[in-house]
């Protein structure tokens, strides 16, 4: 397989990004090129997404992208791997367009099903796995800028929310060997890179017990990897807000590497649409949760997701939803229509009995009201003077950089000399409701 080019495509969440730079490393070593130019692939990957179901409609539109990519140039393999592939299995292997499907579990089997594929005969793998973890795989790092890398430290969910298709495409919950992750995090760091971010479906339930009986929870892990360096920002994600402990609150506070942002899902802002949804916690708990880590980390930023017309949802409910992101002020969130997705308990067990125009009509209450949110606090940012990490040149303008707080706010500021991956002092001197824009302090 020497030389031969592989082209991956990333959709989805951070998870599948950072499965991508395992399957890179896999297939690196198997002989396998990574080129961006699809054009001179001879491997062609989609690493795939199924929590919604339009992320899926434009995967299965890029699948015809592919085929004529098959249908210029002979030998040429194209293939479905990640979340979609496990969930559709043999099915996506039907219209005899695919050569290869392949499961989160399974990235170790593909240069051997690679080797397998033959005209007429695609090879297939979404056996899901009790043990997986990839924590012995160094990943070929992608991203552009080469100051934030991710690094997976568990895998699956074990949450079995009734509108989630992730517990059926990653498996069981299970937890990654922490002395790997901060091997991993010392690799990055000596690298150069100067930022990584902590990735499970629900961070706040890693547990690893060693043979010995000691173990470590997120807490501890957030420690170690802390440690490291100072010069070594830590981020996370996701928190479920069930299980995100004081531990982890005071752990946050007690490290100034530790970054003051916590992604923390509510999904709705009623009591009894969280519980249809089986999300375990109540209104009041999320906001005592919330009401803790502000006690703790005053200037937290935090940001949420919100899902507009899950089944049964009330005109009252959605009110709830709107009073309780009104009450919280997040500073920003992933908004969506509920996607009803095949196999969950949703859709065995509730009628989707929203209208579509009018899970849009909530939607478009949603982000009016957060927009207003986010507005309202950047400004209140206005003044202050934060220490930003550079991530690269601002994209309308070659002559500012821009980078994040440890809040998360995305900074814009003259580049005065510095350089990507540097520390840099700010002052806020104004805002949009994405962006603060600052000049730099000595």
């Amino acid at each position: 397989m020497d030389g031969k080019k592989l082209y991956i495509e990333t959709y989805g969440c951070q998870m599948n990004a950072s499965d991508t730079e395992v399957i890179f490393s896999i297939l690196g070593k198997a002989g396998y090129v990574r080129t961006e130019n699809i054009s001179e692939a001879d491997v062609i990957l989609a690493n795939t997404c199924s929590v919604r179901d339009n992320a899926e409609q434009r995967i299965m539109g890029r699948i015809e992208q592919f085929r004529l990519q098959k249908k210029k140039r002979k030998g040429v393999i194209i293939g479905i791997v990640g979340c979609m592939a496990e969930r559709l299995k043999d099915r996506l292997l039907d219209g005899h367009e695919l050569d290869l499907v392949a499961g989160p579990d399974s990235y170790r089997s593909l240069p051997g099903l690679l080797e397998s594929i033959a005209p007429d005969r695609p090879a297939i793998n979404t056996m899901l796995s009790h043990e997986e973890t990839y924590a012995d795989i160094s990943p070929m790092r992608t991203d552009k800028n080469g100051v934030s890398a991710f690094i997976s430290i568990m895998r699956g969910c074990n949450n079995v929310c009734s509108y989630c298709v992730v517990p059926y495409t990653r498996g069981a919950e299970r937890s990654r060997d922490p002395y790997s992750i901060i091997r991993e995090a010392r690799e990055v760091f000596d690298a150069g890179y100067r930022e990584v971010t902590l990735l499970g479906q629900n961070v706040d339930s890693y547990l690893w017990k060693g043979d010995d009986g000691t173990a470590v929870n997120f807490a501890g892990l957030l420690r170690m990897t802390a440690e490291v360096s100072p010069s070594l920002r830590v981020r996370f994600s996701t928190s479920h807000p069930k299980d995100i402990s004081d531990e982890v609150i005071e752990t946050m506070a007690a490290y100034g590497n530790i970054c003051k942002h916590i992604h923390l899902p509510v999904q709705s802002g009623s009591t009894a649409v969280l519980e249809k949804m089986r999300r375990k916690y109540t209104r009041e708990w999320y906001l005592e949760r919330v009401a803790r880590i502000r006690s703790v980390i005053p200037d937290i930023g935090l940001t949420t997701d919100v899902i507009a017309g899950f089944c049964g949802e009330t005109l009252q409910d959605h009110a709830d939803t709107l009073s309780l992101m009104e009450q919280v002020g997040f500073d920003w969130a992933f908004m969506f229509r509920y996607s009803e997705r095949p196999g969950t308990l949703a859709a065995r067990k509730y009628p989707d009995d929203v209208p579509p125009e009018e899970k849009t009509r909530r939607l478009n209450e949603i982000i009016e009201l957060q927009n207003r949110k986010s507005l309202e606090n950047y400004r209140k940012k206005i003044g202050c003077e934060l220490e930003v990490l550079v991530e690269g040149p601002s994209r309308r303008n070659p002559d500012e950089l821009c980078g994040r707080a440890s809040d998360n706010k995305m900074c814009v500021f003259p580049a005065g000399g510095h350089r990507t991956g540097d520390y840099v002092r700010v002052r806020v001197e104004s805002c949009t409701s994405a962006t603060l824009i600052c000049t730099l302090q000595e």
